[in-house]
């Protein structure tokens, strides 16, 4: 008889046994191994730092490495496919920046789609950019820029981290609202695009608050104007772009996705562990000192701000015909 329910029971075991074996990663402890944060830019610009910055937050939160992986080219395309590709267990996510939401305007053959191939995580910072010159260039206002490019058309240059990076579209809004002609050198991340600067290789960058702060407070580069729609109290007596040019504004923002169909508890993991990371007291003083604000928002939110970024931006690349060369 006690055999007879020995038996009985072995198939009831088997299932439970092997449950446990396929339950879905999503089930199990998150995180169990080290994270990759792909970041789509070279080590040293302003996207690097952050994410570094971030990645060393979010390793002391979820008790894990951060490992961060730089992935720069084509404007930042070669990194977000990464992530696009990559197996949705929260394991290898990316740093986003406002290329992202510009990118299904400027690219006819984008390897992803957007809306459908990542899992937003959490909004982390936003800001302007800065129209910088290296501090011995010749020119000390916008106007001064603007007068000069008119009267030699092509002849003034102005880097960018990237094709279709805030620096890029920055200079291309600032070309066609100001009716000149400025050549765009564009370079695989703010790092060469700032030495480049630096050397008189190239005139100017419409640099992210992040690239540009450092050099700006060691007196190595000069501020022209911010790219915000207002002056901002980050950047005290420095005109906004707007004021000289009416209607021109640009604004740069970092935020983390994982692949789509990342389980939603491990999306949810990330984004307690990136708002409380963002609380930091040091990671707050580093984003403020660059300029940038601490926006830290749930995935729905991120969601919701760069469906309203691709839009606008959408907008004014029609209507200003900008295309990548």
């Amino acid at each position: 008889m006690l055999i007879q329910r020995f038996f009985q029971h072995i198939p009831c075991a088997i299932a439970l046994i092997l449950t446990v074996f396929v339950l879905p990663a999503s089930y199990a402890a998150y995180p169990e191994k080290p994270i990759r944060l792909i970041v789509p830019f070279a080590p040293g610009g302003g996207t690097d730092q952050i994410s570094r910055a971030l990645g060393a937050g979010l390793a002391q939160q979820l008790g894990q490495p951060v490992v961060i992986e730089n992935k720069p080219g084509a404007g930042t395309i070669i990194g977000m496919d990464t992530v696009a590709k990559a197996t949705p267990d929260g394991y290898t996510i990316v740093m986003a920046t406002f290329a992202h939401a510009v990118n299904p305007s400027l690219q006819t053959n984008l390897p992803y789609y957007n809306d459908f191939s990542f899992s937003p995580i959490a909004l982390i910072a936003r800001g302007p950019n800065v129209l910088v010159v290296r501090s011995d260039s010749p020119f000390k206002s916008v106007n001064e820029i603007i007068n000069a490019a008119k009267a030699s058309p092509g002849k003034l240059t102005y880097a960018s981290q990237g094709k279709g990076t805030s620096a890029h579209l920055a200079g291309e809004m600032f070309n066609n609202l100001a009716k000149i002609d400025m050549t765009h050198v564009p370079y695989r991340g703010a790092g060469p695009a700032m030495t480049d600067v630096l050397g008189g290789q190239v005139d100017m960058i419409f640099g992210t608050a992040a690239a540009v702060a450092p050099l700006l407070a060691s007196g190595k580069l000069r501020a022209l104007g911010i790219t915000s729609a207002t002056p901002s109290p980050k950047f005290p007596g420095m005109p906004a772009i707007s004021e000289i040019i009416p209607g021109y504004a640009v604004e740069s923002w970092y935020g983390l996705y994982a692949p789509a169909n990342t389980p939603v508890n491990v999306i949810d993991a990330l984004n307690t562990a990136t708002k409380n990371a963002a609380a930091n007291p040091e990671f707050i003083k580093k984003i403020e000192q660059e300029g940038l604000t601490i926006k830290a928002t749930t995935p729905e939110e991120l969601e919701e701000y760069v469906l309203g970024e691709q839009n606008r931006w959408q907008r004014i690349i029609h209507e200003n015909k900008i295309q990548l060369n």
